[in-house]
């Protein structure tokens, strides 16, 4: 009788911590991050308390880490007082290379160096999410010059071998827009790529792309990947023909370019949880403009939609692994 009751135990024993790995395995992970774009610390008279907005919401909220989607700042030294408003935080901290941060006639080298890079584009785990940091300037020709949208071959075939590597929910940032608007200019072959690569890969898939860039706040999912533009902190752009003062002829005469913006009052930013049952929550600002808008002034009503002072709420799905 002994006997049985010892093996009824042991059976119940190994019962039990069978069921335990099994209700492990399928815990519900998440991760919550920080995210801010465009910030363009040169660009704004207030761009100081733009960024420490965002640090102190940051230091109170305790996302697992931040990560800004690039134009930022220049290594230039006169803005390192604004740089390191960002860098002073506390926890991670990831950077993405934007246009602007070569402004001023500062190559990569310098860029990657100020922002403690060893390379433009990279990978990090956090809570089981993969998350992957592309380098949308690459140039298409090596005699082109300007501003570039492209993502070259020798980055390209990194990211492939990247991401057969790895085993779960992957995330992929950028600068320049992968998504069907606004992309860059072979965002439809790098679609194509993760596309497949999630065709093949049933335990480890592409479930959504961030980017910043244009300064619109939009959210549109194609054949299972979210893309998401993430708003500027600051502005949106319209250019020289749409000029107007908004705030005085001093601020004007010091900080040339914000007349052919058209600024939010506050500064724009998120907290973004993903979880691993399949449910992607943006908690983003609203804001308004200051002075009037960009229709007021004539803008074209193209992506009208899309173009609003505000990083919008959303809860996306995907499917889960």
């Amino acid at each position: 009788m002994q006997r049985r009751s010892f093996f009824w135990l042991l059976f119940l024993g190994i019962a039990l911590t069978i069921y335990s790995c099994k209700e492990k395995a399928t815990e519900v992970q998440r991760v919550r991050f920080g995210l801010i774009s465009d910030v363009h610390l040169p660009t704004m008279h207030d761009s100081e308390h733009r960024i420490q907005t965002f640090i102190d919401s940051m230091r109170l909220a305790k996302p697992d880490f931040l990560i800004e989607l690039g134009d930022l700042v220049t290594p230039a030294p006169q803005y390192q007082p604004l740089f390191e408003i960002w860098e002073n935080y506390p926890g991670e901290r990831y950077s993405v290379i934007g246009n602007h941060e070569m402004d001023g006639g500062y190559g990569l080298e310098q860029v990657l160096e100020h922002r403690k890079l060893q390379q433009s584009y990279y990978h990090f785990e956090k809570n089981g999410f993969h998350f992957i940091v592309l380098d949308g300037n690459d140039k298409r020709t090596p005699e082109e010059t300007g501003y570039r949208e492209y993502i070259g071959p020798v980055q390209q075939e990194w990211l492939k071998s990247k991401l057969e590597a790895l085993e779960g929910p992957i995330v992929i940032f950028s600068h320049q827009s992968i998504g069907p608007i606004g992309s860059m200019h072979n965002g439809a072959e790098i679609r194509q790529l993760l596309e497949a690569h999630n065709k093949d890969n049933e335990r480890s898939r592409i479930v959504a792309c961030f980017n910043g860039h244009l300064h619109y706040d939009d959210a549109r999912q194609v054949n299972g990947i979210w893309y998401i533009h993430v708003n500027s902190a600051a502005y949106f752009w319209m250019g020289e023909e749409y000029a107007h003062i908004r705030y005085s002829e001093e601020v004007d005469r010091d900080f040339r370019w914000i007349k052919y913006t058209a600024p939010y009052r506050d500064p724009l930013f998120a907290v973004v949880e993903i979880s691993s049952d399949g449910e992607i929550s943006i908690h983003g600002k609203q804001s308004e403009y200051v002075g009037p808008s960009p229709w007021e002034l004539g803008y074209p009503e193209r992506n009208r939609e899309s173009i609003r002072p505000a990083i919008s709420d959303r809860k996306l799905r995907f499917d889960p692994l």
